[in-house]
């Protein structure tokens, strides 16, 4: 049986083109219970970039016992050779001791992962938010001046499970603090997935009047309770032209039990077909992708997609 395809249907206000920035290597494995082989890491990511993904986010450079399932990260970027380097394989680096690692390796994109909350900025980074921009600083500024690309993330954008609703000007002010030190591009994290269409075109237009627009924000969201789409589609109405996604829809957060999977880069696929949005990714090799992958972890893949073309 011939495998179905969305009929191309565009929308007015929506890009010509999407950036998808695969947070599956990171994003998706840092969660993992059961270790997950370097090996099987290496392979998954060479997968990726043979599907067509372009930005690939390959692992974070934190201490290992911060989390144990990306203390490989040396190794991983010693498998993939000069695949794993470029603009468009950044890293995460907590601190000047992870930049450090990262341009040792010859890293040349980095991100770096502050906080619209205090709450979470003390479980994530043990600091205040005000602490953390100042630890990031000396990051951002010595990453720029190697000639690195820099990406700042902003989790607990629209919700926080300890202090609950976050207030618009309150993110803003969070993201106005850290892209104030230079950053390249703002990535806005819905990290427990709670947000709503309505609140992402509010947060947008905020961070628009701050004077950062959607040519250098991206948007990142949990599909906690099947809200992802929805958002990314807002998001693309308002302007926005780089969306975060998970392969298989792998995901979470070491330090907020609520945050689930991600938006999985599959179920993304589908929708820009169906909207004739160009993003260069080949979907039946994505799905292959995740079958793998889901055989290494011993489970099923969330992404619905993959779930319906896997049957």
């Amino acid at each position: 049986m011939e495998r179905s395809l969305p009929m191309t249907e565009p929308m007015p206000g929506l890009p010509d083109r999407v950036t998808i920035y695969e947070v599956g290597p990171r994003d998706g494995l840092q969660n993992e219970k059961a270790s997950v082989p370097v090996e099987v890491k290496a392979e998954f990511v060479r997968r990726l970039l043979g599907a067509g993904l372009e930005t690939v986010e390959l692992t974070s450079f934190v201490p290992r016992r911060w989390v144990p399932q990306l203390g490989d990260a040396e190794e991983l970027l010693d498998l993939l050779g000069g695949v794993g380097l470029g603009r468009h394989r950044p890293v995460l680096v907590p601190n000047e001791k992870g930049l450090d690692r990262a341009l040792e390796r010859g890293v040349s994109s980095v991100a770096i992962f502050g906080s619209a909350t205090e709450t979470f900025a003390r479980r994530n980074l043990n600091r205040s938010v005000e602490e953390s921009v100042e630890m990031f600083a000396p990051v951002v500024t010595r990453a720029l001046d190697a000639g690195a690309w820099v990406r700042a993330y902003v989790s607990m954008c629209f919700g926080d499970p300890w202090e609950g609703p976050v207030p618009v000007q309150q993110v803003v002010d969070a993201c106005c603090r850290l892209m104030d030190l230079g950053c390249d591009q703002l990535s806005i994290g819905d990290t427990i997935g709670v947000g709503t269409p309505g609140h992402v075109l509010r947060l947008l237009d905020a961070l628009e009047d701050a004077g950062i627009g959607t040519e250098s924000t991206a948007v990142h969201f949990h599909d906690t309770y099947g809200q992802a789409l929805a958002n990314t589609t807002a998001a693309l109405r308002r302007g926005v032209r780089v969306v975060d996604a998970s392969t298989g829809g792998l995901g979470g957060c070491p330090y907020a039990k609520s945050a689930t999977g991600n938006l999985a880069t599959e179920d993304l696929v589908w929708a820009l077909d169906g909207l004739g949005i160009e993003h260069g990714v080949d979907l039946d090799a994505l799905v292959a992708t995740s079958a793998w992958m889901a055989e290494q972890l011993g489970r099923p893949a969330p992404s619905r997609v993959v779930r319906a073309l896997s049957g």
